[in-house]
């Protein structure tokens, strides 16, 4: 049993089985209280060609360098979010530059759309929930080891940061670039 109310009619919830799933329904007037993950905005972010990474100063990942992120507002698109996100979390304006990736995972109550994007003006500063933030030359991203006392959703979030950063671990590239 539940201790949540309903928001419609503030009956108590109860655990029911709908869609072969238990979900918490209310037995006053039946609204049934879905839980879909938030939608989750990330920008990885070229500055001065390098990596933009602001250290997390909140959970998930308190301590971690990972690229910006935040919450999809309600009012807002999603490439909306990855700019105000940028905005708040280091300072910069962006221009997103294409789709990165899409991440979700069953035990993690959040779906993270990354975006690939460009500096096209602002100033670098720690914003928001980063405790600071850096630039990384290609190759030259922090080593960050897998958090062992972690959550699902610590332990997550730091693969989605290890693969949205992948192609900048790669010494290689700095020749294809140059």
């Amino acid at each position: 049993m539940t201790a949540h109310h309903c928001s419609q009619c503030g009956s108590r919830m109860v655990l029911a089985t709908i869609g072969e799933r238990q979900r918490e329904q209310c037995p006053a007037c039946g609204f049934i209280a879905w839980r879909n993950p938030a939608p989750v905005a990330m920008a990885v972010i070229e500055h001065e060609r390098k990596l933009v990474l602001i250290r997390r100063g909140e959970t998930p990942l308190a301590g971690y360098w990972a690229p910006p992120a935040g919450y999809v507002e309600t009012g807002e698109s999603v490439p909306a979010a990855v700019i105000r996100e940028a905005r708040e979390e280091c300072g910069l304006d962006i221009v997103l530059d294409e789709l990165s990736g899409v991440y979700s995972q069953a035990d993690v109550e959040v779906l993270i759309i990354a975006y690939r994007a460009h500096s096209i003006g602002g100033q670098l500063i720690a914003g928001d929930d980063a405790s600071e933030v850096g630039l990384f030359a290609c190759g030259q991203l922090p080593a960050q080891p897998v958090p062992a006392d972690g959550t699902a959703t610590d332990c997550w979030l730091h693969e989605v940061i290890l693969d949205v950063t992948a192609p900048w671990r790669r010494i290689d590239i700095l020749r294809a670039t140059n």
